[in-house]
């Protein structure tokens, strides 16, 4: 059996990532669960008033839906890849012949690129999770403040903030993952 790109290093840290990866993936589920389950045609779920024109239309509900969608499967498939590579750990490592503790950290036998290849796809699908997420939560906002072309500062209070924010922090996150990537 060649070991080339495999080598001896402590798991437990792997591990730790793996669970914070899908901890987070879970709440953001359970969010896209929740919006799931608003009604967004409802008439009594927009603060719009009598601005029938600002009114946001069918098609807003319908991305809506298509986005919270799209964000849980990413979701889903994210938390699945990590929980993958999780057993595949916790196998490697107790498939070992030499099996010892060293400070509480276990060692196994791991393929590294394989291991960085698994993190990249799984933030990969926890970065298009944030993003179908955020444009739903746009989608959200048209429906209960009136839509973008209406030009109401409520709507772009709500908005701009949330396109600027979630953005800044998806490219910090990928820049870490990236860096991690490399190293």
């Amino acid at each position: 059996m060649s070991t080339t790109g495999v080598t001896k290093f402590g798991t437990s840290i792997h591990i730790t990532a793996l669970d914070g990866i899908v901890n987070v993936n879970s709440l953001f589920t359970l969010a896209v669960f929740l919006g799931l389950a608003w009604n967004p045609t409802d008439p009594n779920n927009s603060l719009i008033g009598d601005q029938t024109n600002c009114a946001a239309g069918p098609k807003v509900a319908e991305d809506l839906i298509a986005f919270h969608v799209y964000s849980f499967s990413s979701f889903l498939f994210s938390s699945l890849v990590a929980l993958g590579l999780k057993q595949a750990i916790r196998i490697a490592n107790n498939a070992s012949h030499v099996h010892r503790n060293i400070f509480t950290f276990d060692l196994a036998h791991i393929n590294k690129t394989l291991l960085r290849v698994g993190y990249l796809v799984s933030a990969v699908g926890s970065v298009c999770g944030c993003g179908f997420l955020m444009m739903a939560l746009v989608k959200v906002v048209e429906i209960k403040l009136g839509t973008l072309g209406c030009g109401s500062s409520h709507t772009y209070g709500a908005v701009v903030p949330l396109l600027i924010l979630v953005p800044v922090a998806l490219l910090i996150y990928v820049s870490f993952v990236l860096y991690a990537f490399t190293r």
